[in-house]
Order: structure tokens, then sequence, then C-alpha cells
């Protein structure tokens, strides 16, 4: 199974990329940064069909380029989000704030994607042969949302978006944010993960379940 991440626009935001098959077969995409150009040129480059976008949650720095993505493509492509974070995939500018509004001055297609199918926890994805299973984490947004991509005889993958990070936690600080939530789901439905599964997060560098729980200042419990 082939995944691979390109780190785009101002906040370095993770783009994942599913190629099961590799150069000219179908694919899925985690995360559309409002830096499309990058994408785009990349599923062309390797003749790459999209056949789904999934955004991890709201925030503009995860969904500003997906009009962007999806109108280059030659066909409709479904985009899945969680219904919380609906209002921020419609509105990014006006949702965004600071990020906002340096997307608005970059004059980007923001229309909100045609096709759009609301998740929920224990949706499913499927295509490419693979699975990404929706595991609703409330706390960096009401509707985060983190992905485990399954494909036979390959270990499972978690996308962690803003939940998760190698040595931190999304922040919870901004609107519809909660540290109790995201710690609640954090212990609930991610750190039962098996230890050895690698973490694919929205920001910087991939870790490991295991690591986190032990090494994470942030989930890590006082003895």
């Amino acid at each position: 199974m082939l995944v691979s991440g390109l780190r785009l626009w101002l906040a370095e935001t993770n783009s994942w990329l599913v190629t099961p098959s590799g150069a000219g077969g179908e694919c899925l995409l985690v995360d559309a940064p409002p830096d499309p150009d990058p994408i785009v040129d990349r599923l062309s480059a390797d003749g790459l069909r999209l056949v789904a976008l999934v955004s991890t949650h709201g925030h503009v720095d995860h969904v500003g380029g997906i009009g962007s993505v999806v109108r280059a493509q030659e066909h409709e492509v479904p985009v899945h989000i969680h219904d919380a974070d609906r209002h921020m995939l419609l509105d990014p500018v006006g949702t965004g704030g600071t990020l906002g509004q340096a997307l608005a001055s970059q004059g980007l297609d923001v229309r909100p994607p045609e096709l759009i199918h609301w998740l929920d926890d224990g949706d499913r994805v499927s295509g490419t042969g693979v699975t990404l299973t929706a595991i609703h984490t409330p706390g960096h947004t009401k509707g985060s949302t983190c992905f485990l991509l399954e494909a036979e005889g390959e270990a499972p993958l978690p996308f962690s978006g803003d939940h998760l990070f190698k040595g931190s936690i999304g922040r919870t600080d901004l609107p519809g944010g909660s540290r109790e939530e995201l710690l609640g789901s954090m212990a609930a439905k991610i750190l039962l993960l098996a230890d050895d599964l690698q973490v694919l997060p929205g920001h910087g560098p991939t870790t490991t379940i295991g690591l986190e729980r032990r090494t994470n200042p942030f989930l890590r419990q006082p003895t």
C-alpha cells in the first residue's frame, strides 16, 4: 500500500495521497490544503484517478484547496467530512479567521464541492481496494475525525488530522475546541489502537501509537 505526503501552504499541512495500485491507478486523498497546484500536478503526472477525498476536520488549512482539487478532475469526486464541521467546508473564508483572510487573498476557488457526504463515527469510505473508517474524535473541532486505513494483508494506518501529533495534541482554544473532549476521545478511541501502528498526522512527522502513549507529555498519566 503506497501512502505519500505533501506538506503544503502556510501551516505546512500534510496532505496524504493513498495510491494502492501505484501510478496510473485510482487514489484517495486525505485533506486538501489551500495550495492545490502540487496536488493537482501530482495526480496528473502519475496518471491517478481521484475517487474520494476525506477531510479530518474543517479548518481552512485542511479544506481550503478542496474546491480547486475536485474541479480540476474530469469527473465528480465525492468529498467526505463530519457533519459538525459542515459550516467550515461550506464557507472556509468566513469561518477561517486570520487564515481565512489569507485564503481570500489567494484568489482560489473556494466554492463548496458539488458532491458532499456527511460522515459520522464508524462510517466507511471505500475505493481502490482499501477502506477508510471514520473515528469521530471531537476536541480540536466538534467534527474532528481520524481515519483508519485498512487493506488486506497490510497493517492499519491511522490518519490523525489535528487530533494527535508527534509529542503533542491539537489546540483546543479555537471555536468548537475542548481539551476535555479531545483527551476523552483520545483515550476512548485512539490510544486503544495497537502500539506499533504508524500514525500519519495533519502536521509534522509521523509517529506511532506506542511512542505517543509512552512519551507524549499531554497523554502521560501522572504516577
